[in-house]
């Protein structure tokens, strides 16, 4: 069932076609991560979806219905988690979770104000004032608030800013949970591994538009490429100018696609050899996702 439609959304400030023409559809218990680097339009996108900013054309259909505002019905099962959240600071993290509860004509239960907190490990911040909280803190206590009214969307706006490596992880396990729930989620993110590891599908976004969309395996398969080789050189411009397809990674690396691994590793040794270069750390590797973006836009994801 599709619980979300957008049909030619455009968004234009002056000459910045901030979104120009975006249009996807997301099924129920589908997890679709919108990747873009900065300024590709992600965050009006979502914006504009969530009733935050105006559209200038365009459509958007909840549940087969048309909206033309993003009104109160449509709030109640709307999941929200800013890029940028503002809580108020002498209030502690309960509290906060019963003010938001209390917006949507919610009085929560003890036993579900416990299975917030718990859910995201804030059990021993519970009487904490917010303006104690620490900036990772501060971000699970965004995605308890998402959740507060047990929304049927999920909108999350670069959830695992912040965070350490295992509170990514354990939010992750947070997300596969809210699917198995039947809800969706809409999210974007600055961590290519965390589309990997959850999206069942994947809209890339760049000036305004969306570029390409797929599940991660199909946008991979696009490159038609078998493997990538990584390495490490003084002159790395030697390589980029003499070799198809080859890319810095990191200002580091080196990366080069290739369709004949055993050819391409001897081309390499045999250039290095040539121009009196040594090859460090040289790894053959799969396609991933970020292979994907970078051939798409140029830029890496965090640009």
């Amino acid at each position: 069932m599709s619980v979300l439609e957008v049909k030619n959304l455009k968004k234009y400030y002056g000459n910045v076609k901030a979104v120009d023409g975006v249009s996807f559809t997301m099924e129920q218990g589908q997890i679709v991560a919108l990747l873009g680097p900065n300024g590709a339009g992600k965050t009006t996108t979502i914006e504009i979806i969530e009733g935050l900013r105006k559209k200038d054309e365009g459509e958007i259909f909840y549940f087969g219905r048309k909206v033309e505002t993003i009104d109160e019905e449509i709030k109640k099962i709307l999941g929200v988690q800013l890029q940028k959240s503002a809580f108020l600071d002498n209030l502690t993290v309960k509290e906060t979770l019963e003010l938001f509860a209390g917006l949507y004509g919610i009085s929560l239960k003890a036993s579900q104000l416990r299975e917030l907190i718990e859910m995201f490990m804030l059990q021993e911040k519970m009487n904490s004032r917010v303006k104690a909280l620490s900036g990772g803190q501060m971000q699970r206590l965004a995605l308890a608030v998402a959740l507060v009214n047990d929304p049927k969307i999920v909108f999350l706006d670069e959830p695992t800013t912040g965070l350490d490596p295992q509170a990514r992880r354990h939010v992750w396990q947070i997300v596969r949970g809210l699917v198995e729930k039947g809800k969706t989620v809409l999210l974007t993110t600055h961590y290519m591994e965390e589309a990997e590891e959850l999206a069942d599908y994947v809209l890339i976004m760049d000036h305004g538009k969306i570029i390409a969309e797929g599940t991660v395996d199909d946008l991979i398969k696009m490159l038609n490429m078998d493997s990538y080789l990584e390495f490490v050189v003084e002159k790395p411009e030697v390589f980029l100018e003499r070799m198809p397809g080859a890319r810095m990674l990191n200002d580091e690396k080196i990366t080069v696609p290739t369709k004949k691994v055993e050819d391409d590793v001897q081309k390499i040794f045999v250039l290095a050899k040539n121009e009196g270069l040594s090859v460090e750390n040289l790894v053959v590797r799969r396609p991933n996702l970020e292979d994907v973006f970078l051939s798409l836009t140029g830029r890496h994801l965090r640009d």
